[in-house]
């Protein structure tokens, strides 16, 4: 086999591990989308899962490629990344995202591929080999996206509040499970079109590494966009079950229209975030609309040491991912 042949079944192994990345974060984030439609009771989980994954890849004809362009092209310096930094990369993601999901931790799979990314490239030619806006970007928002969640949450909850002032709760309650059905769909297309993203950056980075494509396409290849968003919804479809019970009932008890609060403050703060070009954790989101809906009833409906677990679960993803990253990029020097 020569040297050609040999990079080339490297970037096939490379493209399927990302891909497998990207069914682990539909599979892992499946909750997101929806943990309050199951537990407010508007839908089976079945029919959950299979509607969530439809606004997953309905996302590839709303959104630009703003957030892939960020991951692609700036993060890391031009020339950096090779399929060592790849490997790296993905494994330290995937690592983490197996161990949170194990144990039932809505971690974020965004900031773990970050991190991974972060690690590799550490490990293969310092720090100085970072982009710092890009990076003070993605972290920014690691506070930013759930404040703004807990925002837009909680005044969508007192609007709707003083609005369905003088409505009997039994009607409210029909609405909001028909209403619902509109946020989850929005969340899922909001999660998709930041999340699937991702994973078309790190195979964009990983073309024009290898020479497969030219580093000055402003586009990647139609059939990246096209697996990528094939990838989420199919993960999302499978759904991550143990996490579901953690985002739907453990942090607050919610109600249709809590959830769909919930939801459409999620949404709002994901449809700007990828406008912007920021790769952010749609994890982080909905559990800080979820918490903001929740504080708006009574602070202590909100079970703070649920949520104290999940912070600190994200403090720990980006070092942790970056950790196993770096490790296995130096397994993957002595393997090809």
């Amino acid at each position: 086999m020569d040297n050609a042949q040999s990079a080339l079944y490297v970037v096939i192994m490379l493209v399927t591990l990302a891909l497998l990345f990207d069914f682990m974060n539909g599979f892992h984030d499946a909750a997101n989308s929806i943990a309050t439609v199951v537990s407010t009771g508007v839908l089976k989980p079945g029919q959950a899962v299979a509607f969530a994954a439809f606004f997953n890849f309905v996302a590839i004809f709303v959104f630009h490629l703003s957030v892939a362009t960020t991951i692609g092209k700036n993060i890391v310096q031009p020339g950096i990344v090779d399929t060592h930094a790849v490997f790296g990369a993905l494994c330290g993601a995937i690592a983490w995202n197996v161990i949170t999901w194990w144990y039932g931790i809505p971690s974020s799979s965004s900031h773990a591929l970050i991190g991974g990314i972060v690690g590799a490239v550490i490990a293969k030619a310092g720090v100085g080999a970072l982009l710092a806006a890009g990076i003070l970007k993605t972290v920014l928002f690691i506070f930013v996206s759930p404040t703004l969640g807990f925002l837009l949450g909680s005044l969508m909850m007192v609007l709707v509040a003083w609005i369905c002032r003088r409505q009997r709760p039994v009607r409210v309650d029909k609405w909001f499970r028909r209403l619902q059905l509109l946020s989850a769909g929005a969340y899922s297309l909001g999660h998709g079109g930041n999340d699937a993203q991702k994973t078309i950056g790190i195979i964009w980075m990983l073309l024009i590494a290898t020479g497969y494509t030219a580093a000055g396409d402003k586009t990647p290849p139609t059939w990246v966009i096209v697996s990528c968003y094939a990838a989420i919804g199919l993960g999302t479809l499978f759904g991550g079950w143990r996490i579901v019970k953690t985002m739907g009932q453990r942090i607050t008890k919610l109600k249709p229209v809590g959830g769909f609060c919930a939801e459409t403050g999620g949404a709002m703060t994901l449809f700007l975030a990828t406008a912007l070009g920021i790769p952010v954790s749609t994890t982080h989101t909905i559990t800080g609309a979820i918490v903001g809906v929740g504080s708006t009833r009574n602070a202590s409906s909100v079970r703070w040491g649920v949520a104290g677990n999940i912070v600190w679960a994200w403090i720990f993803t980006i070092p942790a991912a970056a950790f196993m990253a770096a490790v296995a990029y130096w397994v993957s020097l002595l393997l090809y």
